[in-house]
């Protein structure tokens, strides 16, 4: 099974940006724990700040892999290009979000990403990565 991690604007940051909303893990100490749990799979990340990478990166795995895990960040909102990406593709997509979406800002309700999704995972999190691979076994 071939699964990629595709993390959007800002998460690079995971661990040292705001911490009482996403926490103080950095997300490659994350990954590297994800790969030992799941040494079955072939688990893969990807993470751009630039919309056209991340779109990029979609169309590249988008027919070939088993699976993908997307946190779009901010463009979840605002990246209607991402949203038509996602349903362009035929690799399922679970799109997770760290913190609480439905707890935050009016304009983070509403994501372009999930009405093509396989499902969303939002509020968990670090712990939403992990639930995402779950639901591809």
């Amino acid at each position: 099974m071939k699964i990629i991690i595709i993390n959007g604007p800002n998460l690079n940051l995971l661990g040292v940006r705001e911490k009482e909303i996403y926490g103080n893990q950095a997300f490659d100490a994350l990954f590297l724990l994800l790969k030992e749990k799941f040494s079955s799979i072939q688990l893969e990340f990807f993470q751009s700040n630039i919309e056209g990478e991340i779109i990029d990166c979609l169309h590249q795995v988008g027919f070939s892999y088993d699976g993908i895990i997307l946190n779009a960040g901010a463009y979840s909102h605002t990246s209607i290009a991402i949203g038509d990406a996602v349903a362009a593709i035929s690799t399922p997509v679970v799109e997770v979000h760290i913190s609480n979406l439905a707890a935050r800002e009016e304009f983070r309700h509403k994501t372009f990403v999930a009405p093509h999704a396989k499902g969303v995972i939002f509020g968990f999190g670090m712990a939403g990565y992990d639930l995402a691979i779950q639901s591809f076994l």
